[in-house]
């Protein structure tokens, strides 16, 4: 039974003062507050000396930018939750926190550069921070989880030194995402799916997102992670362990966690004779993406003329088990390509026998850009006096117009306050993700990028990946038609 102290932690921000705490938390903070979903009292925690005045006035600022049901008097209530403490993380300065919390029920979110996760842990737990007697503390840990799987492991280590695992959430913002739950509802309500979610029936899996962004002032980051770090190894790899993971017996976090890592430990490794086969790199060149002329990335500012960092990544995957032994799985990612579009895409085999014409194939495509969305591929009769075959798409918005839309950060922060750990990666399911990509991290130290014009598809070299005359999906047909339709 939850007490009255576990429905009001306080949501302690470590590195309150950045721009995650700016353009992300608090506005997601404040919504929840608006919905009648947040009482929690917040408090910012940074080393710049700021009064409690300051702090509330860029909290402010940051919600009337990003917030666009801006209340003033909801605003004149929620900020009465607010503080700010100054501190450096070091378990004499966390010890002002402390004594604000006296022992009661907190949250810890470390909004704070990946470095300082494991001193930012360690002064906490110092600091005596990592437990309560009357409620719990929990520690909330942004990606990246570590930028190898050595690194990954070295992280999992510094945080279990003062925090077990069941009191660490690591927020991947993906499994926040309308679309990447609902894939998991999607396949696992609907009886019809049911029979079919295996290699006898489905083709192929793609699982695509395209970005016509280029850095947007991530330089310092970007740079150094690159696509397959940035968005493979943990966001499209979480879409691909929902999709291909196997239904559990109850609906609880350990049980979800368990079999998201079986399906990774059972990719077959990526080696040297089979890199080419399985992984294609890419760096945009200057093109142009709608009606802008954009830069190279080594013209970017402050990119290395000579930078071998890759802004497209695509990886096929094969899962050696039997329910999807023989059937690909494809990842891509780019940046500055022809379209905004993220979609995670099943192919169905086409029928036995063909009598209405060959290669008549199914897809059943879950959209998350630019527009939230179910999408069915059939085939139906073409009117007429011939029994001829058109495509047909059965389509259904995730939500009516009337419904609320919350971002990926409200879901999981309140799935935070909440306790439910089923949308939070597991350490093994981090570090079974880094195997997957350690051998192509490895590989792509040497060597160059394939080169691809912005406003393009990508690489031509991405085709390489592609077996038994599979072809991937272009960009922006929202019709929910494959290419060769």
């Amino acid at each position: 039974m939850t007490s009255p102290n576990d429905a009001r932690p306080t949501f302690v921000i470590l590195g309150a003062s950045g721009d995650l705490t700016y353009r992300l938390l608090m506005p997601a903070v404040f919504r929840l507050f608006l919905a009648g979903k947040w009482q929690s009292p917040v408090l910012g925690y940074a080393p710049d000396d700021w009064s409690p005045k300051i702090f509330l006035d860029r909290v402010e600022e940051g919600l009337r930018e990003f917030v666009h049901e801006f209340d003033e008097e909801k605003w004149r209530e929620f900020k009465e939750q607010l503080d700010y403490q100054a501190g450096e993380l070091s378990a004499r300065d966390l010890g002002a926190v402390a004594q604000k919390l006296q022992d009661q029920s907190a949250i810890f979110y470390l909004a704070l550069p990946p470095a300082l996760f494991g001193q930012a842990a360690q002064a906490l737990a110092d600091a005596q921070l990592n437990r309560a007697a009357n409620g719990f503390r929990r520690l909330v840990v942004e990606k990246p989880f570590g930028h190898d799987l050595a690194s990954a492991e070295s992280l999992r280590e510094a945080l279990h030194q003062g925090w077990s695992e069941d009191q660490i959430y690591r927020i991947d913002h993906f499994l926040g995402k309308e679309t990447a739950q609902n894939l998991l509802v999607f396949r696992l309500t609907n009886r019809f799916l049911a029979s079919i979610w295996d290699a006898e029936h489905i083709r192929s899996v793609q699982i695509t997102y395209g970005e016509t962004l280029g850095l947007e002032g991530r330089w310092r980051y970007y740079d150094q992670a690159g696509a397959l770090r940035d968005m493979l190894q943990n966001h499209l790899m979480q879409l691909f362990t929902l999709v291909a993971m196997d239904p559990p017996a109850v609906w609880a976090s350990e049980a979800l966690h368990n079999h998201k890592t079986e399906v990774l430990r059972a990719v077959r490794p990526i080696s040297g004779s089979t890199l080419d086969a399985s992984a294609v790199r890419g760096q945009y060149t200057a093109g142009r993406v709608g009606s802008s002329e954009v830069l190279g990335y080594r013209q970017e500012p402050h990119i290395p003329v000579d930078s071998r960092t890759e802004t497209f990544a695509a990886l096929k995957l094969k899962v050696d088990n039997w329910r999807w032994r023989g059937t690909p799985f494809y990842l891509r990612s780019g940046k500055r390509l022809a379209e905004d579009y993220a979609e995670v895409a099943i192919e169905l085999r086409e029928v036995p026998r063909g009598l209405f014409g060959e290669g008549l194939k199914n897809w059943l495509v879950f959209r998350m850009k630019p527009d939230e969305r179910i999408d069915m591929l059939v085939w139906a009769k073409d009117p007429g006096l011939t029994l001829k075959t058109r495509s047909r798409v059965l389509s259904t918005p995730y939500r009516r117009r009337d419904e609320m839309e919350y971002s990926a950060y409200e879901q999981l922060l309140l799935a935070v306050v909440q306790g439910d750990r089923t949308p939070f990666p597991r350490y093994d399911e981090v570090e079974e993700a880094w195997r997957v990509v350690d051998p192509v991290l490895t590989a792509w130290k040497t060597g160059q990028p394939d080169p691809y014009a912005s406003g393009s598809q990508g690489p031509e070299t991405q085709d390489r990946l592609m077996e038994n005359g599979d072809v991937w999906r272009r960009l922006g047909e929202t019709d929910g038609l494959d290419s060769s339709s």
